[in-house]
């Protein structure tokens, strides 16, 4: 799971003794600074008094830092997902309703993994995870005949649904497909089922999954999440953190709820 930026720890006491403005404070930045002077000594007849330090009140430096940096929308996540993932269907199952504005990525999982993650014992454990998780959910999870299969095809009518701006619908209705009712999603009539769902046209849809280019996007994406530190999917994007893993959906939706937490993820 991708690491949480650290936040900053606040001060207990109202006021610090600073010995000089932060570099994060402009000149101009508005801040009350009041200064204190000790340690008075005579030379020639003449006073000098010596700053030491500025006082600052904590409560005009937050008032004056919330406004310069006024509180804006949350970033817009980004789900990455690859509809042979059974824990993709889990997440996307719940990422509609926890998370607002989703831009939906088909990604290829064998790209992430370098090899099929079913393949083997851990494969058959990843398996097991996935049924204890669909039970806990209470959500149904059939396994089709010959998963993981080859699905290049619905993939790519994937990316063609994004494109659209019908992912989410494209993408829900295939794992539909695939999770609940077994079908193999490479079949041209499940894949008019899931274009029929995300309202797309059945004949772009077909043309696009026999469009051997759009493979390239979903490898791009795996690409770079293995280069940003992710380890499996499904991953959820937001801002500059991102979060592995079906319930990465959870936790993305808890950061977003909260502004202090949303400013972190810049």
């Amino acid at each position: 799971m991708g690491a949480q930026p650290p936040f900053s720890r606040s001060p207990q006491c109202g006021h610090v003794l600073l010995g000089a403005r932060r570099i994060d404070d402009p000149p101009d930045s508005g801040v009350r600074c009041v200064s204190t002077f000790v340690g008075r000594r005579e030379a020639g007849h003449r006073e000098r008094q010596e700053a030491v330090g500025e006082v600052i009140s904590l409560a005009d430096r937050r008032r004056q830092r919330a406004g310069s940096r006024p509180e804006g929308p949350a970033p817009r996540p980004v789900l990455y997902y690859d509809l042979t993932c059974p824990f993709s269907y889990l997440a996307l199952e719940r990422a509609d309703r926890l998370l607002h504005r989703v831009r939906w990525r088909p990604t290829c999982a064998d790209a992430l993994h370098r090899g099929d993650p079913w393949a083997g014992p851990a494969g058959g454990r990843a398996r097991e995870a996935a049924e204890r998780r669909a039970a806990k959910l209470r959500l149904p999870l059939v396994w089709p005949p010959n998963h993981p299969g080859a699905e290049q095809g619905a993939m790519r009518a994937a990316h063609h649904a994004a494109e659209l701006g019908r992912g989410g619908e494209f993408a829900l209705a295939a794992v539909r497909l695939a999770f609940c009712g077994g079908f193999d999603l490479d079949d041209p009539e499940v894949l008019a089922e899931a274009a029929a769902a995300a309202g797309i046209p059945l004949d772009d849809c077909l043309r696009a999954a026999r469009d051997p280019a759009l493979d390239a996007p979903a490898l791009r994406a795996a690409r770079w999440l293995l280069a940003a530190g992710a380890d499996r999917l499904p991953v959820v994007r937001l801002g500059r953190v991102i979060y592995s893993g079906e319930q990465g959906v959870a936790q993305a939706a808890a950061m977003s709820r909260t502004p202090v937490r949303r400013r972190a993820l810049g």
